[in-house]
């Protein structure tokens, strides 16, 4: 009864929250509005990315296997995105949204393609639910797509808490909105998911992982903001966890230089990695298995606005990671410094290069911890 109990209450809350909110007046109805407006409206958007890759490690491939027997790719055209976006704003306080890449079919789809499929219902600015599957706010990297970001690609800590069913794309629902605290603005966002990717017919158990995201706004002057994120959650019937802070700023020099500062760490159980070890001599508390990382990436930009290009940017970020710290650390250290161009404005169209350097602090042989510097040219379009 008390396992029941327990698994009612944060439903029970959001439908308490969804009443609630739906009973107090605010400025959307203050006024009958005389509106022409039709819905629904639809908008459709795109991204093409591309890039040629250049291993320059000797006997490691361009995903960074290395391989004793001297096999592997060192250098290789790909395509990364070819995003559809569509958008449907059925009605003022309704949307509807559904992102593919169409990139993934050059891979097996079935648990690829589909990205966002979600509804978002907005009462206020206070107050908006998610529906359906969605990235759930739990760390900076979530508040902003893949094409405008500073550096190669999402930060290996990103990618890592995807798998643990963290971030990326997870189905679920959450709640999001912002107001102020005192001269302080906050925006918040909970969410509850399956915890198991993206594009899955069914949960693969009955447990469920549910995340908080606080976000305080110190400095409006230079942009700077203060994160913190937590989650708690159970995955066949073990207890696992999350934690995260973030800091980001962005100081305007003058009309044309700017600096982008952010700064992110993050702590949690790596339950993947539990589960894939031998039941009979893994621990019974699956905290001995945690992964821990951590990056700053600083992005120099200086706005040229001539007619055939818009920026450049500079910008050099420092990861490390170790997914698991406690019992069999190796820790991964990654440096990429990049360069880029943008031809117009809102990263419409760009070209980036770089380099990425691996380090581990010890090599093994035919796995991806090894050693490795590669070299990148991506070019991007959004439409």
């Amino acid at each position: 009864m008390a396992f029941l109990i327990k698994k009612a209450v944060l439903p029970f809350f959001i439908v308490f929250s969804c009443l609630t909110a739906a009973q107090k007046p605010d400025s959307l109805y203050s006024k009958p509005e005389q509106e022409n407006i039709k819905y629904p409206q639809l908008q459709v958007k795109g991204l093409f990315q591309a890039r040629y890759l250049v291993g320059m490690s000797e006997d490691v491939d361009v995903n960074g296997l290395h391989h004793s027997d001297h096999s592997g790719t060192d250098n290789n055209f790909m395509i990364k995105y070819m995003r559809i976006q569509m958008r449907a704003q059925i009605s003022k306080r309704t949307e509807v949204v559904a992102l593919a890449n169409l990139a993934d079919f050059k891979n097996d789809p079935k648990s690829r393609v589909l990205e966002n499929a979600y509804l978002k219902y907005t009462f206020n600015p206070k107050l908006a639910f998610t529906v359906g599957q969605f990235r759930p706010w739990f760390g900076l990297e979530e508040t902003y797509p893949i094409d405008i970001i500073k550096s190669l690609d999402w930060s290996n800590q990103y990618i890592e808490f995807g798998k643990l069913g963290w971030t990326s794309f997870q189905i679920g629902l959450s709640a999001t909105g912002q107001l102020n605290l005192g001269k302080i603005p906050f925006q918040y966002g909970v969410s509850v998911v399956n915890g198991n990717g993206k594009n899955q017919v069914n949960d693969n158990d009955n447990g469920k992982q549910y995340s908080t995201r606080l976000v305080f706004g110190f400095s409006e002057k230079h942009n700077l903001n203060f994160g913190i994120n937590g989650g708690i959650g159970e995955v066949f019937g073990k207890k696992i966890y999350a934690l995260g802070l973030d800091l980001s700023s962005l100081i305007k020099f003058d009309s044309k230089w700017s600096l982008d500062m952010q700064l992110e760490a993050k702590q949690a159980t790596n339950h993947p990695l539990y589960f894939a070890a031998d039941p009979e001599t893994r621990p019974k508390n699956p905290d001995e298995y945690l992964i821990r990382g951590a990056y700053f990436l600083p992005n120099i930009r200086y706005e040229i606005n001539h007619r055939n290009l818009s920026a450049f940017e500079l910008s050099c970020r420092y990861e490390y990671l170790d997914t698991n710290f406690r019992l069999n650390s190796n820790p991964r250290q990654t440096i990429t410094p990049m360069f880029g161009l943008e031809f117009l404005k809102n990263y419409g169209a760009r070209i980036q290069l770089g380099i990425q350097f691996d380090r581990y602090k010890y090599q093994v042989e035919n796995t991806i911890q090894y050693d490795s510097n590669l070299f990148i040219i991506q070019v991007q379009s959004r439409f």
